[in-house]
């Protein structure tokens, strides 16, 4: 535990919560629905600032000379770039204020993609998307802090798959719309041109939308450090035995690289053309829409039923699910009628269930509040953004020289198939850890609420 994850005395939690009795965090948050649709807008705005250049590879890949493992280095641009950026636009967020930094780095930086699709040579191409991904990173160590603080803990699961649900909603739609501009000539251009303008929007809509919570922790009188990203926080949250888990699991967790691939699979394993694949690529992201909904309340579900227990049943359920149908779909040639799209809505199907139902709201559940955006950060944008990079850098060369298929096996269901055994050690760990954690929170519940009390009391002698 770090020292930010100290429970505070009675009069630390007046100076932190006020002395209104009954009032607590989620009650301060206006406009929770319209702030949540706009963060899941530049949710995925960014995601398609990147999965613009996945699903228009193969002609990106004509128009400028490339090869497949040109996709790989994009990719782990920015993978990369989600490793050392998330944790410094958290940084940044919470030292300038979290709507503020999402309306430059989700907003204003798509001017970047824009000027990528001016590019005229793979240099060009790979510098400004460099610069461009920097900026598309940030939105989810911001996103996930302002969910724990607009939500109630009993509430997060249905939150993130609300999130994930809107996000994965619009991808349906934008996926096939997107695969459009391979019909027409240098279309990926105006396809980052048109990605970029939306990037604008999405920070606008952020400005207008989203009312940024009270903090919860103290600032200033207490820690004057308690709500800013740092590596000594970082290095502390290892210490935790959950946390340090799903830093382990998270490099096990190799579906962003089927997303990177995807297209290119099906185009140059299975002959389709740009523009079917990324068809067939809405059919996944249509189950993968259900799949987030359906996660966030099976979550839920499963830990009012079994405890703390629960959400760790669930995703072991979920990693052996996804790698049997990786498995099955994409070592079994489908042909082009409707089996293929069975195959692949399925598999989206069980895509999504276990994040927005275990992952989230286990790491929400395991430290504090003060230090909670950090644990996000480490987690998903620096230790899962590394390996990520790794295994997109090693996918693509290793695809030149292998084929996808093969790497399919080894580098997706693989992986999910190890991940499920691994998760048997939670079943020890979490449960002691959650239980720890939420009995700090009732201190400072008993320590707000004697708080409060105190100075009713005082109001009334004067």
């Amino acid at each position: 535990m770090t020292e930010t994850s100290k429970p505070l005395d009675a009069t630390q939690a007046q100076r932190t919560y006020g002395t209104d009795t009954g009032t607590t965090r989620v009650d301060k948050v206006k406009g929770r629905g319209g702030g949540l649709v706009a963060l899941a807008f530049a949710s995925i705005v960014d995601g398609f600032e990147g999965g613009l250049v996945n699903t228009l590879f193969p002609v990106i890949r004509d128009s400028l000379g490339l090869q497949t493992s040109a996709l790989g280095i994009m990719t782990a641009m920015s993978r990369f770039a989600r490793m050392l950026f998330g944790p410094i636009w958290a940084a940044l967020a919470d030292r300038f204020g979290r709507k503020r930094i999402l309306f430059i780095a989700t907003g204003l930086w798509g001017l970047w993609t824009v000027a990528a699709g001016l590019a005229q040579n793979p240099t060009q191409l790979f510098i400004l998307y460099g610069i461009g991904v920097i900026g598309t990173v940030a939105s989810e160590p911001i996103t996930n802090g302002l969910i724990v603080d607009m939500y109630r803990s009993k509430e997060r699961g249905r939150a993130f798959g609300t999130l994930r649900t809107i996000a994965l909603t619009a991808s349906v739609f934008a996926t096939p719309l997107i695969g459009q501009f391979a019909n027409v000539e240098d279309g990926w251009r105006y396809g980052m041109f048109a990605m970029g303008g939306i990037s604008v929007v999405s920070g606008i809509l952020i400005l207008l939308l989203v009312h940024e919570p009270t903090k919860h922790t103290p600032v200033g009188a207490i820690d004057p450090d308690a709500m800013k990203f740092n590596f000594r926080d970082a290095v502390g949250l290892l210490r935790n035995r959950t946390i340090l888990f799903m830093a382990v699991q998270v490099m096990l967790t190799t579906s962003l690289v089927l997303f990177a691939f995807f297209v290119v699979y099906w185009v140059d394993e299975r002959g389709w053309t740009t523009a079917d694949a990324a068809l067939l690529m809405s059919a996944y992201m249509l189950g993968a829409v259900i799949s987030s909904f359906a996660g966030g309340l099976l979550g839920d579900w499963f830990e009012r039923r079994f405890g703390y227990k629960g959400r760790v049943m669930m995703m072991q359920g979920y990693l052996v699910a996804y790698a049997v149908s990786t498995f099955l779909l994409f070592q079994i040639d489908w042909g082009t009628g409707a089996a293929v799209y069975v195959a692949v809505f399925v598999t989206g199907l069980l895509s999504s269930l276990g994040h927005p139902g275990a992952v989230l709201p286990i790491v929400g559940s395991v430290v504090h509040k003060s230090v909670v955006a950090t644990a996000y950060a480490l987690i998903f944008s620096f230790i899962q953004g590394l390996f990520a990079a790794i295994f997109s850098l090693a996918f693509g060369f290793l695809a030149d020289a292998l084929g996808l298929q093969s790497l399919m096996f080894w580098l997706i269901s693989v992986p999910y198939a190890i991940n499920a055994v691994l998760w048997t050690l939670m079943y020890r760990i979490y449960p002691k850890d959650a239980a720890a954690q939420r009995a700090l929170d009732d201190q400072e519940e008993a320590a707000l609420a004697e708080a409060s009390a105190g100075s009713a009391d005082s109001d009334v002698r004067a």
